[in-house]
């Protein structure tokens, strides 16, 4: 969208008293600066009009795929309507409240199982009404990935929602508004300024899509104003953008209470068979080298894949892959290891760029595999650390069917559908001789907030191997629930 037509959506609104300053109070309480109440609309159809192909071009513009619209009630309702009249597309009406006759639905229209849902939206402060819909979205069935909206105050709305896995693209910004005003003479510096520094103070908002106490936007969800609530292993597991194998695995360690993962690092295929066995009970994921194994055959996978089955863990073939495309294709898929055959994930440098990803998917992806893309290393002097990991976590959000999560020191993202896992992990933090460092169960989970420890060296060269596995579970556990006590769940 140019910025001539911008400018002159933005002047307009400020004449219809869309946009207002002053000292307003909010439903919470809070006083503001600046008021938006673009429900003005619905008495201006010219403008409601031009809003709405502005927003239909924003689509476009984007080449955002759905299969059908929803405008969040009720001042985005008449917008969506208008784009869907149109433009001949289909839309669906979310309700606020259940009727209690007739079919008592909470979504009218037509739809399938499965079907993606565009939400459209006026204006957003944290994002709750996107989330309030799009809960009620998922529960019908359906998938909700993208949200365009007139106006974001810019107050957290776009990095809250990208955590739960969904994508806000706005037409106007508060600061763009301001901008325009005050070029316009509408309003003087000292508004604008103290409009800019009520904004900034209050970029806070983060909000669970299990506990919404929701008071309207351009106002503040109770919620909003302490940590945010973090959804457990099992409410992740049932989120509609998560991947099958991460969703396996979120259950897998809800049901077990575990979040342990065990690096194997043996170098015989019966050890590490018997490994498997005596610490399946204990374990989420058992990691392996497998080409360390000095007498590996072609029926080693076959009996691993069954001792995951009867325990309940996944496979994790640590394998590091950092080659092109074609290369890395045929080294998951054929050699002597076929690895795609028998391990449940693997892992990918992003040195090499997306084609690394895209080469790996082309095996893993028709066999419901997932991959971790390592983003951060637990050796002295790793170089995987800035925009290094800001670059993995981008090529991951680009390819959300394959990448399931990140190896890391500490939670590099808040979208809940990732899985952290981090290596390094012992009951006392320190280092090797070699450079590796070592972190505590409870300061990985608890304090940098991943989800899986990956131990290696405490469990294998334990007297008592299960007995050592089983204290790392139970102080991982801890340290999980410790930090969902202490968000507010």
């Amino acid at each position: 969208m140019e910025d001539g037509c911008v400018e002159r959506l933005v002047l307009k609104l400020h004449e219809v008293s869309g946009v207002k300053f002053g000292e307003y109070t909010l439903k919470s309480g809070l006083l503001t600066p600046i008021y938006i109440d673009l429900r003005v609309l619905v008495s201006h159809p010219a403008l409601m009009n031009q809003v709405s192909s502005l927003i239909y071009q924003r689509v476009q513009d984007e080449g955002l795929q759905f299969d059908s619209l929803c405008g969040v009630p009720y001042t985005a309702l008449p917008l969506a309507t208008i784009i869907c009249s149109r433009h001949e597309l289909p839309m669906l009406i979310r309700r606020k409240e259940a009727k209690d006759y007739g079919t008592k639905r909470m979504v009218e229209g037509s739809f399938r199982q499965g079907d993606t849902c565009l939400i459209i939206e006026d204006t957003v402060t944290s994002g709750c009404s996107i989330l309030e819909t799009a809960e009620v979205l998922y529960k019908e069935g359906l998938k909700v990935t993208d949200a365009v909206v007139l106006m974001d105050r810019e107050q957290g709305a776009a990095e809250m929602l990208a955590s739960r896995g969904i994508r806000l693209h706005s037409l106007v910004s508060i600061f763009k508004l301001l901008e325009v005003l005050q070029a316009a003479d509408r309003i003087d510096a000292k508004t604008a300024q103290s409009v800019r520094t009520f904004i900034l103070e209050n970029n806070m908002f983060r909000c669970s899509l299990s506990f919404f106490f929701f008071y309207g936007e351009d106002s503040l969800c109770k919620t909003c104003v302490q940590r945010s609530a973090e959804l457990s292993y099992a409410d992740r597991a049932k989120l509609p953008n998560v991947h099958p194998m991460a969703s396996r695995l979120l259950t897998a360690m809800e049901e077990k209470q575990s979040n342990l993962c065990v690096s194997a690092d043996v170098t015989s295929s019966e050890e590490l068979l018997r490994l498997a066995d005596t610490l399946g009970p204990a374990i989420c994921v058992l990691k392996t080298h497998v080409d360390i194994l000095q007498d590996y055959t072609a029926a080693f996978g076959q009996k691993l894949q069954a001792l995951a089955e009867k325990h309940n863990f996944l496979v994790f073939e640590d394998r590091k892959f950092a080659d092109i495309g074609n290369t890395v294709k045929h080294q998951y898929e054929g050699g002597l290891y076929q690895i795609s055959s028998w391990s449940h994930m693997v892992n990918a440098h992003a040195v090499p760029g997306p084609g690394v990803v895209k080469g790996l998917s082309a095996v893993g992806k028709p066999l419901g595999r997932g991959c971790l893309l390592i983003a951060q290393m637990s050796s002295q002097g790793s170089l995987a650390t800035g925009e290094y990991t800001r670059a993995v976590l981008a090529m991951a959000e680009e390819q959300p069917d394959f990448v399931i999560g990140f190896i890391c020191g500490s939670k590099i993202t808040e979208r809940p559908e990732f899985i952290h896992m981090t290596p390094g992990v012992q009951m006392q933090a320190g280092g090797d001789g070699l450079g590796q460092q070592y972190a505590t169960p409870e300061e990985v989970l608890y304090e940098k907030g991943s989800d899986v420890i990956v131990v290696g060296r405490g469990i294998l060269e334990a007297p008592d191997r299960l007995k050592a596995a089983e204290s790392y579970r139970k102080s991982g556990w801890e340290a999980y629930t410790k930090r969902l006590g202490h968000s507010g769940q």
